[in-house]
């Protein structure tokens, strides 16, 4: 019985490999080998399985396959030759050739042996070639590099070109193979910059996508020894160290997504351990005093990279689990660091801020309530065993790492709030004759002061505290957050005009301040930073806004630190930019349901009047005019840990509401906006793609791609764009998504078949069904000119499906844009495929009228592409033909080609006259002397 099934299943498999469902095939193959014993049906079945490997370009597996059935007949010639076609495309060249010349004995006189003999021998020969001057290369470089007496441009040039061979899979190789990873070692103990960073940039293009290598030269350079060199006081080198480390993450987590195969495979089958020792060298850098400012971000920004889960759905969220048991203390420590303090760490100013980004993403990363818990004790009794009534700088350091953790996880950072002594301790420090103290309780209240609850209890009992501190203190840094502190809190209502929090023209008066803070370029960034912190908070208010926006030197300050290394300011820019450009989620307000509130004495939620579209407009007029976009383009192309998903939100709504209107597209367009949005749309929060990608289709539909997104990163637009044919999105974005494929189609065919491999056919398709005008114009245009592209044409000429019925019932609409993109459809399908004019006449019987109307249209570009059809099914066959002439059809035809051949109507006169042409050719008609 068993037996019998799997021959079933053998031939069930033939059945879908003939198909072309290949992934089928290879299921059915593997189901009948579970079955059978029988040696030659077991054969049969993993050579047959090989050939789906191939068809699948799985060609490990193809490999392996045909070697067991190899293994059963060791002259079978087919399992012969398939393993060599995927040992060839495995770069095995030499073991295929080896098979290939088995099939040729076996077989002399089969050509296609004797041409893969041929092929073969050729490419091992230069294989061989290149193999062997690259050795000598690699050895010249190696001399140059340890050479002390060479010129300095010999050591660059061989340096570059050390790195360059690194990248490719045969350079890296002949690198390794030739002691190359000793001599690195050696140049990194030169100490001299230029050849430590050749070095390491070529341990990086050796580790990148082999996992033997990367394991290879973690042992041999040893991860303590990478660490040091990432500890140094310079920026470039640990930037390029963190580069390597994270090539040899990729490598070992399988992140690279490259294939592993064969004795690679076998070497290193398990890389936990390693990737366990990397994560605690880089917790030990977060407190090692050795270890410089730039260091301790790269630590930082590994770790945010590589710990948490890229995707929630995957359920395995050990290495959060193991750095919060292990390192949690640790980073609770940087957070924590108070720069006035002579204990504190080397940092930079994006440290602290980077660590809090961390606990965020940890603590998201959490599965349940217990891991949640265990995250809050650790946090709580670290706080709690900082307080101490005997040593003030443990206190600071204590209210500091609250402070922090309100920078990340919000809920967590509430929650410590609540701990006895916490809000005491912020108010006590307030007071505090230490500036450094001061500095971080008001730091705090800023942070204590986001959820509208907290901040009200904070105006009832820390207003008068944070005016007295502004009124008294002489240092600038105090008195600049203090009124950060304030604005933050005069801005606890949000938008709503009827909750301003405090008296009225006072935001106005802070705002004010915050101008002139940040148009004093001879304070430091980092408290200019703080100007622009308040100016988010207070911008929330339209009379600020607007005001903001006129004062072109205070916007113009704004813009300039965006573009500064201190990139801690990018998620305040990006939302004052929100807010001016009202670019915020806004509830629809129902008329009846206001009505129901004001009856029953509820607050009833009030537009300012300078939130109305004309205010809007001119205020997107006036950002766009001070160069906003290049400024956006800057903070897109930021540090990823820096960049978070919420801050690429922000930078996508900001993008939306500045494409709005068409005219400044252009503009947009010019300033590399275009470019910029491309990576919003790929990654961050749904809200944010959709958001990108909206802005994105805004541009495309009206723009030259080949000006807003040059070279190939037109290709990268596509997907953004399909994603917003989803039916869950709104019509705008439907009718603007379809505009901008419509123009990308129109460009290549490559862009053609992009758009055909991500599916949207589909989707365009069902946009021809809709009810909507436009919806429908827009997918019907757009599926004009997808029809020049071979494989929609093909799904035009496969049976079963209705597709060219859709094309023709458009093309008897009563709307002139739908015919007309309809009828250039039908006639560009009717002239590619005779099989189509026969299929034309079969899909309805309203066909010949339909026609008909089309040649007699009022509109010259629709008769014309309907006398295109016409000619199209003449020329197929003289029995459709005959049948044409024998209609109503070849008086039309007579009519319009009788008319005079003006400018205009040249074309249509012409294709007309074409056709009776054609009628005449085939003897139906004769011409008239």
């Amino acid at each position: 019985m068993a037996e019998a099934e799997a021959v079933q299943l053998k031939e069930e498999g033939n059945r879908h490999f003939q198909r072309q469902d290949y992934k089928a095939a290879a299921k059915s193959y593997s189901q009948a080998l579970k079955l059978t014993k029988d040696k030659a049906l077991l054969a049969t079945l993993y050579r047959n399985r090989a050939a789906c490997g191939l068809k699948t370009e799985s060609y490990v597996q193809a490999a392996s396959d045909a070697s067991r059935a190899i293994d059963i007949n060791s002259s079978d010639i087919k399992a012969l030759y398939r393993r060599c076609q995927a040992l060839e495309h495995l770069g095995k060249l030499a073991q295929a050739f080896k098979d290939v010349q088995c099939c040729a004995t076996l077989e002399p006189r089969n050509q296609n042996f004797q041409e893969t003999l041929r092929r073969l021998n050729t490419s091992i020969q230069e294989k061989l070639r290149v193999q062997f001057s690259t050795d000598s290369r690699v050895q010249k470089m190696f001399e140059i590099l340890l050479d002390g007496n060479s010129k300095a441009d010999k050591l660059e040039k061989a340096a570059n070109n050390l790195i360059v061979l690194s990248r490719e899979e045969a350079g890296a190789e002949r690198i390794f193979q030739n002691n190359g990873v000793a001599l690195l070692r050696q140049l990194l103990d030169t100490k001299r910059p230029e050849l430590m960073l050749a070095a390491v940039r070529t341990l990086s293009g050796m580790c990148s996508g082999h996992r033997a290598r990367a394991t290879a030269i973690l042992h041999a350079v040893r991860i303590d020894r990478i660490c040091s060199l990432m500890a140094v006081e310079n920026e470039e080198l640990p930037l390029t160290v963190c580069n390597l480390l994270q090539a040899i993450i990729d490598a070992l987590s399988g992140e690279d997504k490259r294939e592993h195969r064969g004795k690679e495979e076998a070497l290193v089958l398990d890389t936990k351990k390693d990737l366990k020792q990397i994560n605690n060298h880089l917790l030990d850098m977060l407190v090692s005093k050795k270890v410089s400012g730039q260091g301790r971000d790269q630590a930082l920004n590994l770790l945010n990279k590589n710990v948490p889960r890229k995707d929630l759905a995957i359920h395995d969220n050990s290495r959060t689990i193991y750095v919060v048991d292990n390192g949690l203390r640790k980073i609770l420590k940087v957070v924590g660091q108070v720069p006035d303090l002579p204990s504190c760490l080397p940092l930079t100013d994006n440290t602290r801020m980077l660590a809090s980004i961390l606990i965020n993403k940890l603590y998201d990363d959490l599965r349940c309530d217990p891991e949640r818990d265990h995250f809050r004790k650790i946090c709580e009794e670290y706080i709690t065993g900082k307080f101490d009534p005997q040593d003030m700088d443990k206190n600071v350091i204590a209210i500091q790492t609250v402070s922090g953790i309100l920078q990340g996880p919000f809920d967590l950072g509430n929650q410590l709030l609540g701990l006895k002594g916490v809000m005491e301790m912020m108010v006590a420090l307030c007071g505090s004759e230490r500036e450094a103290d001061q500095l971080v309780a008001v730091e705090a209240l800023i942070h204590a002061s986001t959820k509208l609850s907290r901040a009200t209890f904070i105006i009832t009992n820390g207003v008068s505290l944070l005016k007295e501190i502004y009124k008294t203190t002489k240092n600038e840094k105090i008195k600049i957050r203090t009124l950060v502190g304030l604005c933050k809190l005069g801005s606890a209502g949000g938008t709503d005009y009827g909750l301003r929090q405090f008296a009225e023209g006072s935001t106005e008066k802070l705002a004010k301040q915050c101008h002139k803070w940040l148009c004093n370029t001879s304070t430091d960034t980092r408290t200019r930073r703080w100007a622009a912190e308040g100016l988010a908070y207070l911008t929330l208010d339209a009379d600020v806004k607007d005001d903001f926006v006129q004062d072109i030197p205070a916007l113009q300050a704004m813009l300039e630190l965006a573009k500064t290394p201190d990139k801690t300011i990018l998620y305040s820019v990006a939302t004052t930019l929100v807010n001016c450009t009202n670019s915020y989620d806004v509830n629809e307000v129902i008329p009846e349901l206001v009505q129901l509130a004001k009856f029953s004495k509820q607050h009833v939620p009030e537009e300012h009047p300078k939130d109305k579209k004309d205010f809007v407009d001119m205020r997107v007029k006036r950002l766009l005019k001070a160069g906003v976009i290049s400024v956006l383009a800057c903070m897109v192309k930021a540090d990823n840990a820096i960049l978070t998903d919420q801050t690429k939100e922000l930078l996508a709504r900001v993008f939306l509401a500045l494409c709005d209107n068409p005219k400044d597209r252009g503009t947009i367009v010019a300033q590399g906006g275009g470019k910029a949005l491309i990576p919003l749309a790929l990654e961050g929060t749904d809200v944010g793609k959709v958001k990108a990608a909206h802005a994105l289709a805004k541009i495309a539909a009206v723009s030259n791609p080949d000006i807003a997104f040059p070279g190939e990163r037109v290709y990268e637009v596509v997907r953004p764009l399909v994603s917003l044919l989803n039916t869950q999105r709104d019509g705008l974005q439907n009718y603007e998504a379809l505009l901008g494929l419509t123009n990308l189609s129109e460009r290549s065919d490559k862009l053609r078949q992009k758009i055909f491999k991500e599916k949207a056919l589909p989707d365009i398709e069902n946009y021809m069904f809709e009810n909507h005008d436009q919806l429908r114009q827009a997918a019907t245009e757009c599926m004009c000119n997808m029809v020049v592209n071979k494989e929609v044409q093909e799904r035009f000429l496969a049976d079963g499906n209705d597709r060219l019925k859709l094309v023709v019932l458009l093309c008897g609409e009563d709307d002139d844009k739908v015919q007309n993109a309809a009828a250039g459809a039908l006639a560009m399908l009717t002239a590619a495929h005779k099989k189509l004019c026969f299929k034309m006449t079969q899909v309805t019987t309203q066909w010949l009228e339909i026609l008909q109307r089309l040649c007699l249209h009022d509109r010259m570009s629709v008769q014309h592409r309907g006398l295109v059809i016409a000619y199209n099914l003449l020329a197929a066959d003289a029995e459709l033909a005959k049948k044409l002439v024998e209609s109503e059809l070849l008086e039309i035809l007579t009519v319009v080609g009788k008319q005079e051949p003006d400018e205009k109507r040249a074309a249509v006169v012409q294709t007309a006259r074409e056709c009776l042409i054609k009628c005449m050719d085939y003897g139906f008609i004769k011409p008239v002397s």
